[in-house]
């Protein structure tokens, strides 16, 4: 009899087998285009034989289907289907590429991608995972020690005079990613290229009734580590106090910076003055932020 319903041509995801040709025996050869074919269970196939369809009464080994009884030679296959496994039973893992995935339903320990899958990575369209990007990769912070430095007119923040300010009493910053570090000369280097926005923040005192022609912060930069340094930028003001009261004068400087060599590109803070009278100082960090410099990584 005839097979009966939507034909096989139009069913999605379904392989249409060869016909089987009938000889007597039990045991025959799956095949596909003329080459061996192998599913991925017998539950995957739908057999007609004789216009009757077969419901579990073959077995599958490899390319080999078993019907357990020897099937007449006059007996007519009318068609043999191969369902994909999408739909019947679950891939094994490493099995389905993306090429493959159709909906959000297949799980990603099926894919056959490299790299990490964790809770901090994403599947790259080629594949692969990967961490998410596009968030602030370093940030440090470094103030001046305890004392009020006087009798200057350029004062160099060194490693012996600085220090991370999570060293700080009231301070609960902590750094992210790897740091900078500053060496005893005041030469900051960063731990990537990359570009970076640095702020320098100064504080002085004007004591007594000085008048002070100006102060400011200066951010210098060198790209042959040291041979050769730049002022990069940098921040002014005049002051005077009066009436015997300590005028208290904040400076902010800033800059972006790229660095493109970790070994030749760097920075110097500098805090000046037009007057080395002891009438002003450069204030410490203790128990607050007075004197400070802030590096964050941008890209």
């Amino acid at each position: 009899m005839p097979y009966v319903g939507r034909g096989t041509d139009k069913l999605s995801n379904v392989e249409v087998l060869d016909n089987i040709t009938f000889d007597g025996s039990s045991s025959y050869t799956l095949q596909k285009g003329g080459s061996n074919f192998t599913p991925s269970s017998a539950n995957t196939l739908l057999v007609s034989i004789d216009g009757v369809v077969q419901a579990g009464n073959f077995t599958v080994s490899g390319s080999t289907i078993d019907f357990g009884t020897a099937v007449a030679g006059t007996s007519t296959c009318d068609f043999i289907l191969h369902y994909g496994i999408g739909l019947i039973t679950t891939p094994s893992d490493g099995t389905v590429t993306t090429a493959k995935l159709a909906d959000s339903s297949v799980s990603l320990a099926k894919l056959t991608a490299t790299g990490t899958k964790d809770a901090t990575t994403f599947l790259r369209g080629d594949n692969t995972f990967a961490e998410a990007g596009g968030g602030i990769e370093e940030v440090d912070c470094f103030g001046v020690n305890d004392l009020n430095i006087n009798t200057f007119t350029s004062y160099t923040l060194t490693s012996s005079n600085t220090s991370r300010i999570s060293s700080f009493s009231n301070q609960t910053f902590s750094k992210t990613g790897t740091g900078i570090t500053i060496d005893s000369n005041g030469k900051v280097a960063f731990p990537s290229t990359g570009t970076y926005y640095i702020t320098f923040d100064t504080m002085f005192s004007v004591l007594s009734t000085t008048s002070v022609e100006w102060v400011g912060g200066i951010i210098r930069g060198t790209t042959d580590d040291g041979s050769n340094i730049y002022d990069l930028a940098e921040n002014f003001t005049n002051s005077s106090s009066s009436s015997g009261n300590t005028d208290l004068v904040g400076i902010t400087t800033s800059l972006l910076f790229t660095v493109s060599d970790t070994s030749n590109d760097k920075v110097y803070f500098q805090a000046v003055s037009a007057t080395s009278a002891n009438a002003i100082r450069l204030g410490g960090s203790d128990p607050t932020l007075k004197t400070k410099f802030t590096i964050i990584k941008l890209v």
